[in-house]
């Protein structure tokens, strides 16, 4: 007689074939290239341009890797200690108040743009509504006590652009959030999985959660870093520096400025305080456009949400973010 197979064995055979082409054979191939292809590369390494480039990288890499790892952390620690119960209690049921109440529990949470991702991802795994959570992902950075006290620094005594900055950047936040509750279900959000077994100890789920977000999004935090270098090192700042002087190209050119360099909330407001040529709204667009949606953010949510969902996303994200910079300078500056 032929040996049968339980079920359960059945289900683990239809799951073994795995992707052909994974991370770990990204990761391979590259180590081969680097070995094999260093003789060709080699000549242009001397370059100063490479200089620039790989200081510029290594600078952002480094700068957004501590805060990654916070994020890691934190949701490892969200997935593990928080319930559903417990969620419940804390979050409003009326997702139209819960978006506002997301925006506002933002400014409990320093730290970088790129520790929301992870934190957004696993409040969405514990149950909370994609639109709250992706209301704290666009808050947390840019309204938290960290970024106010950098931009006081680099504004000193123009307490104007601190709280205008505040208020675009939760405002930002809360009318992306209630968008994202209009879409309702037409909002291709990628069904997030849980990534240790329900029958795992808390240590085992602990570990799991962070070896999975951390691994996941420092690949994409990587080739964010990558582009965001490349536009710092190629692209002549004379080109920038023309525009200044024009109301609408200044804001178009700052909001595009602040998408590229992908710099940390924490410090892009001596970035911005450094272009004396450029207005106060222009300057205001380049920080709040720079915690809700720079290039490494749009990478790291394309692979944590999925690419469909980033097609959507980060163009409403940078719309609202302009539009909101633009009327509160208005207003305020």
């Amino acid at each position: 007689m032929g040996e049968t197979t339980s079920p359960e064995q059945q289900s683990t055979a239809r799951k073994a074939p795995r992707a052909a082409f994974g991370q770990m054979e990204v990761v391979a191939v590259v180590l081969l290239v680097v070995v094999f292809g260093g003789q060709f590369v080699a000549p242009y390494l001397d370059s100063p341009q490479f200089s620039t480039w790989s200081t510029i990288f290594l600078a952002i890499v480094i700068q957004s890797t501590p805060f990654l790892v916070l994020g890691v952390a934190l949701s490892a620690i969200i997935s593990i200690v928080l319930s559903e119960r417990v969620l419940q209690k804390v979050v409003p049921r009326n997702n139209v108040l819960a978006v506002p109440v997301a925006g506002v529990a933002g400014v409990g949470l320093p730290g970088c743009e790129c520790a929301a991702v992870p934190i957004a991802g696993s409040l969405i795994r514990r149950g909370i509504a994609p639109a709250v959570a992706l209301t704290f992902l666009l808050a947390a950075p840019a309204v938290n006590p960290a970024v106010i006290v950098s931009t006081a620094v680099a504004f000193p005594g123009e307490y104007d652009i601190v709280a205008a900055r505040f208020i675009a950047s939760l405002l930002t936040a809360v009318l992306v959030g209630w968008w994202c509750l209009s879409r309702g279900s037409r909002l291709p959000l990628r069904r997030l999985e849980q990534v240790a077994e329900s029958d795992a100890s808390t240590r085992q789920k602990f570990v799991a959660t962070i070896r999975h977000d951390f691994v996941h999004a420092s690949g994409f935090l990587v080739l964010g870093a990558i582009l965001a270098a490349a536009v710092n090192t190629f692209v002549p700042r004379s080109i920038i520096d023309t525009v200044a002087g024009q109301a609408v190209l200044g804001v178009l050119t700052m909001a595009l400025f602040a998408f590229v360099v992908a710099l940390c909330s924490e410090s892009d407001a001596f970035v911005a305080a450094s272009f004396t040529a450029f207005s106060d709204t222009a300057k205001l667009v380049f920080m709040v456009v720079g915690p809700a949606m720079d290039v490494k953010l749009a990478s790291m949510e394309a692979g944590t949400f999925g690419g469909a969902f980033a097609r959507q996303f980060v163009p409403i994200v940078i719309g609202t973010a302009v539009a909101s910079a633009c009327v509160v300078g208005w207003w305020m500056l």
